[in-house]
């Protein structure tokens, strides 16, 4: 059976991304990803997702997968703006908060 074609992205820092390329046995697991790449897949910063989906590290790759190591959010993104929403107003915030003098509501 072919090896796996794996990618392996991670972001130790905001602005600052790392990636690997891998061939894996089949059967690999996100965590025998991770360790090619010389990443703790113990560490709870940090969580694992395929293409965007959280995954497990005990779960199996298949060909093409992209494993992304991802620091946790520190909060979650409904919240912020909500709170970001409530501080500027509803007529500082929105789409069409800067409108023309005269205009009509949504132009």
């Amino acid at each position: 059976m072919a090896e796996l074609q794996i990618t392996v992205v991670t972001s130790a820092k905001a602005g600052q991304t790392q990636e690997w390329a891998l061939q894996l046995a089949p059967g690999a697991t996100v965590q025998d990803a991770l360790k090619a790449c010389g990443l703790n897949a113990a560490d709870a910063v940090y969580a694992a997702s395929i293409w965007g989906k959280s995954a497990a590290v005990q779960r199996r790759l298949h060909d093409q997968d992209r494993v992304e190591w991802c620091r946790a959010l520190k909060v979650d993104p409904k919240v912020a703006r909500r709170e970001r929403f409530a501080s500027q107003g509803s007529r500082g915030a929105g789409l069409f908060s800067k409108r023309r003098d005269g205009a009509k509501s949504g132009y």
